[in-house]
């Protein structure tokens, strides 16, 4: 099995001891960090859909995505050499009213290692306070939002048009269990991705 294969496993074993000795041990042999962060995301991507089949349950997505960050660690200096100038920095967190951060973890360690300066707000984040970090923080591209309840809707809505209010130019980019592309057009939303796999490529789409 190649050393990124090993590395796979790990991930979606949750070995999180050991993979970052794998990771090290997959550079060394000439493994090219992105090709190693592709394979890492393509595992919890895996443990994802395991995750909504009913597969796995919370505290294994958790030692996954620990795992990964783990992994990701390593390759970080790394990455930092390939990219030559950061994406911008993105605002990210869970809204008002809604405590998951499983989810939002998961975008925030994907797009950091895509090459953005994240900023992760946490959960149960107020309206106000997306325009407040955007004010804060140098070089703000993109404000992701996250809602994982139906009842906490109201509050995505509430982020989007306080944060175009603030900065109609921002670029927003939502996501979470019960959104829908149709929800976050109606909502005013930029973008929308279905999981943390996909919002890589979306966050890149919108800023290019």
């Amino acid at each position: 099995m190649s050393k990124i294969e090993d590395i796979k496993v790990l991930v979606e074993t949750g070995k999180s001891k050991k993979v970052a000795a794998a990771v090290q041990g997959a550079l060394d042999a000439g493994d090219k960090a992105q090709d190693i962060l592709e394979a890492m995301i393509a595992s919890m991507s895996v443990v994802g859909d395991k995750f909504s089949a009913g597969e796995i349950f919370v505290p294994e997505m958790l030692i996954a995505a620990k795992t990964m960050s783990k992994g990701v660690e390593v390759l970080k200096p790394v990455m930092a050499g390939d990219v030559s100038n950061s994406l911008g920095t993105c605002i990210m967190g869970t809204v008002a009213g809604d405590l998951h951060d499983i989810g939002k973890n998961l975008v925030v360690m994907m797009l950091e290692s895509a090459g953005f300066d994240m900023v992760d707000l946490g959960v149960d984040v107020p309206a106000e306070k997306f325009v407040q970090a955007v004010k804060e923080n140098d070089n703000v591209v993109l404000v992701a939002c996250s809602g994982l309840l139906t009842t906490t809707m109201p509050a995505l809505k509430d982020a989007v048009k306080t944060v175009k209010a603030a900065f109609p130019d921002m670029k927003v980019i939502v996501g979470g269990a019960p959104v829908t592309p149709e929800y976050a057009d109606e909502i005013g939303a930029d973008g929308y991705a279905p999981d943390a796999g996909s919002s890589v490529a979306k966050a890149k789409e919108l800023i290019a």
